[in-house]
């Protein structure tokens, strides 16, 4: 079965980083995409960053400027280098997986929370 090892989330002052790391069990050969989605309480879950298996990403408008996504194949992991934090990007981070057969796996999930 496909593992997701998610690590560096925790208590951060507004202003401060933070850097989310996801590695997969999963063979890197066959996964089409790794990101995080995010989902604070009474809301939706949505797109924090992805990135392809062709280095093509994509940022929530929210996080575009702030916000890092890369990988490093030869570990099957993302990272996600979030900067300037804010309040607002309290939430509960899941690391996402999708593979070429369509399959996609999630992560527990971290907490990130952003407060003075």
């Amino acid at each position: 079965q496909v593992q997701l090892a998610e690590s560096g989330g925790g208590l951060v002052q507004p202003g401060g980083s933070l850097r989310l790391s996801c590695a997969s069990s999963g063979s890197i050969f066959s996964i089409s995409a790794m990101g995080w989605y995010r989902q604070a309480p009474g809301q939706e879950r949505e797109l924090v960053a992805r990135i392809t298996r062709g280095g093509i990403t994509n940022y929530a408008d929210s996080v575009k400027g702030r916000s890092e996504i890369s990988r490093d194949n030869a570990k099957n992991t993302v990272y996600l280098q979030m900067n300037s934090l804010k309040p607002e990007d309290t939430a509960v981070y899941y690391c996402n997986v999708k593979f070429v057969s369509g399959y996609e796996e999630w992560g527990r999930g971290t907490q990130v929370t952003v407060s003075s």
